[in-house]
């Protein structure tokens, strides 16, 4: 079935939205519940993982499940979205981020519109971001080539397991990125630091294209 670009928008928006409402408002309720920062980050982990398998799962059939400017740019990159749709696809995710966020603390009951204050810069949580970014592209481009049908399942685990072996807890999405800028809670980005952690993540969706259309061709050289 064929979906019009304006429900293939309201996909990536909404899968935005509930992606970063996830977020922040697990993160948010893990740091009400407990004061071990590891715990906390456990309880933001599996919420963000299973709510990534139920949305890909849900929406990848109208608009093929990007919820990221980086799998966009990806996408763009290898030529499957035409330019038009792609910043389309951006603007959507980046408006259901912010919405996603207002609601996290509307449900909350924090104020609504908030700048965080989270420091999140240097060398090492720049190149956590590319690594992380590269790992997501990586997974969903390979996955498309060999199963398809697993991606939704795949990705969840992914950051699932990203959260933990990367040290900026694998944003690996400039969306999202923007999204926490505007929350102070346990999941919070400062804006100053955003700008950077979004030049990573499109650098390690790049590198992702580059090595998986190597990888990936097919033939006897």
């Amino acid at each position: 079935m064929e979906y019009s670009t304006a429900q293939k928008l309201v996909a990536e928006g909404l899968g935005t939205a509930l992606l970063v409402a996830t977020v922040v408002g697990s993160g948010i309720m893990a740091d009400r519940l407990t004061d071990d920062v590891a715990l906390a980050l456990l309880g933001n982990t599996i919420p963000t993982g299973a709510i990534l398998f139920v949305i890909i799962t849900l929406l990848s059939p109208i608009s093929g499940a990007h919820f990221n400017p980086a799998v966009t740019l990806a996408f763009l990159t290898r030529r499957d979205i035409a330019l038009p749709l792609a910043v389309g696809f951006v603007v959507a995710q980046v408006i259901g981020a912010l919405a996603g966020a207002v609601v996290a603390h509307a449900m909350f009951t924090e104020p609504l519109f908030q700048m965080s204050t989270t420091v999140r810069t240097g060398a090492p949580q720049w190149l956590a971001e590319v690594v992380a970014t590269f790992g997501l592209v990586f997974t969903i481009l390979v996955a498309l080539k060999h199963r398809a049908e697993a991606i939704p399942l795949l990705v969840g685990l992914y950051i699932t397991a990203a959260y933990w072996f990367t040290a900026s807890t694998s944003f690996a999405n400039p969306a999202v990125a923007i999204g926490r800028a505007i929350t102070d809670t346990f999941s919070g980005i400062r804006p100053i630091d955003v700008p950077m952690f979004i030049i990573a993540e499109c650098i390690g969706a790049i590198l992702a294209v580059g090595l998986t259309a190597w990888l990936l061709r097919e033939g006897k050289e």
